[in-house]
């Protein structure tokens, strides 16, 4: 992938269609494509399917996908803890984490999926695989869950974050983690 970062590409494809998206997202598959087979399958499905959409169509998809149905939002906090409390002080963490990496924030909330894969593309490997196993896998289940079935490309982007994200950090058993070692790991303790 000559010094391509998989999260950062992967990452793209997950924020708000602007002008230049439908050929970033061309460039972006086919460099994870290459750099990472397991996700191929998935990453060429989604590219069909968006082909012949317009921008101001994959502007509506988007939309109508992550922003007016909640159960498919791609906020990372809002899986893990819903309107409460904990999701504000998760905010307030993953915006420290998004400055101490170096991650630019976009007009998303801290949380965004787009700004979690660019943070993880950036962290330790131990970090990482923690801060995936505690925030990355429970929330992309549940995202997964809400899209699954509906015919929706998007499914395929997501299906290829999971693939790509087991790969490189294998699943914990779920005894072995919970929501709340979020703040633990937000807060540097055990990496």
């Amino acid at each position: 992938m000559a010094g391509a970062n998989k999260f950062e590409l992967l990452a793209g494809l997950l924020r708000y269609p602007t002008e230049g998206y439908p050929s970033q997202a061309v460039h972006s598959c086919e460099v994870l494509a290459a750099g990472a087979p397991e996700i191929a399958a998935p990453l060429r499905k989604f590219l069909e399917q968006t082909r012949s959409l317009s921008l101001e169509d994959l502007q509506v998809l988007y939309t109508g996908t992550f922003d007016l149905d909640p159960v498919c939002s791609l906020e990372v906090g809002w899986h893990l803890f819903g309107e409460n409390y904990e999701r504000g002080e998760f905010l307030v963490r993953m915006r420290g984490e998004l400055r101490r990496l170096g991650v630019k924030e976009s007009t998303e909330l801290p949380d965004h999926l787009s700004h979690a894969l660019a943070a993880l593309g950036r962290m330790e490997p131990r970090e990482a695989a923690d801060f995936t196993a505690a925030c990355l896998f429970p929330a992309l289940d549940k995202m997964s869950a809400g899209i699954k079935g509906k015919s929706n490309p998007f499914e395929d982007v997501l299906m290829a974050a999971v693939r790509l994200l087991e790969v490189r950090y294998p699943r914990l058993e779920p005894a072995m983690v919970s929501a709340e070692s979020a703040f633990r790991i937000l807060d540097g303790e055990g990496w």
